[in-house]
Parts: C-alpha cells; sequence; structure tokens
C-alpha cells in the first residue's frame, strides 16, 4: 500500500510539473521548423558544392526557398531531393525573428553572408559560419 501511495504521489507530481510542456505546442513548431530550415541550408551548400555551382537561399516571415544558377542571381528552381521541382520550406505554425537576408553558397561551398537566424519561439537558432559555410 505504501509503495502505490508514493507511486500515485510522484505520478501527481510529474503531471502537474511536466503536463504543461506537452499541450504547448509551439516549441515542437518552432523546434522542428528551425530543424527543416538547417536541413535545407545544409542541402543548399551540398547541393552548390555537387552541382558546381551558385545556390542562393531567399527567406520570408515563415519561409525559405531554394535556386540555382550559373550566378550569383541563382534564377532556377534547385530541385528537391524527393525529385520536386521547387524547393521551399514553410511553416504556418512558426516564423523567423525578422526576415534574415538572402544569401548564396558558391561552388565552394562558401556562404556569400554568415551569421545567425533566430526562430521565434525558445531560443531556437541557426548558424551559418563564414568559412567554411557549416550550419548547425
Amino acid at each position: 500500500m505504501v509503495e502505490l501511495v508514493t507511486t500515485m504521489v510522484i505520478v501527481g507530481v510529474l503531471a502537474i510539473f511536466a503536463a504543461p510542456y506537452f499541450f504547448d505546442r509551439n516549441a515542437f513548431d518552432s523546434r522542428g521548423f528551425a530543424d527543416q530550415v538547417a536541413a535545407s541550408l545544409r542541402y543548399a551548400q551540398k547541393a552548390a558544392i555537387a552541382q558546381h555551382r551558385f545556390v542562393c537561399a531567399a527567406f520570408s516571415t515563415n519561409s525559405v526557398t531554394l535556386t540555382q544558377g550559373a550566378s550569383a542571381a541563382c534564377g532556377g528552381n534547385l530541385a528537391s531531393p524527393s525529385g520536386q521541382t521547387a524547393y521551399s520550406v514553410s511553416s504556418n505554425k512558426a516564423s523567423f525573428t525578422g526576415i534574415p537576408a538572402a544569401f548564396n553558397f558558391d561552388a565552394l561551398g562558401r556562404p556569400s553572408a554568415s551569421g545567425v537566424i533566430a526562430v521565434n519561439g525558445h531560443a531556437t537558432a541557426i548558424t551559418v559560419e563564414a568559412e567554411t559555410g557549416y550550419v548547425h
């Protein structure tokens, strides 16, 4: 009986502190969007190196679109890994903290601009390193 009461108290305490986190989807949505954007930027860098072309990343309030081209202007759509003709990632539940400036990766995978891309929510940020283009 003592074990049962102890178990019920522990479950009650966990429910009080942990339950609100399970019902607040904003943190999960913003983190998921940040992970998708980071993966897209990694894909953009790898595509630029593999195709020996420029790959540009353009941002709006809640999306990123990747294009490619022979120059830094990047006129054509970059195909997604699944074969879609235009590569775009967007979210209805999360957005950027301020719209990031557009930049491109050159044929060596170096970004034209580096910095931190912040996603609204719980301190979620994506960093693009200046010399290497490493996205984390």
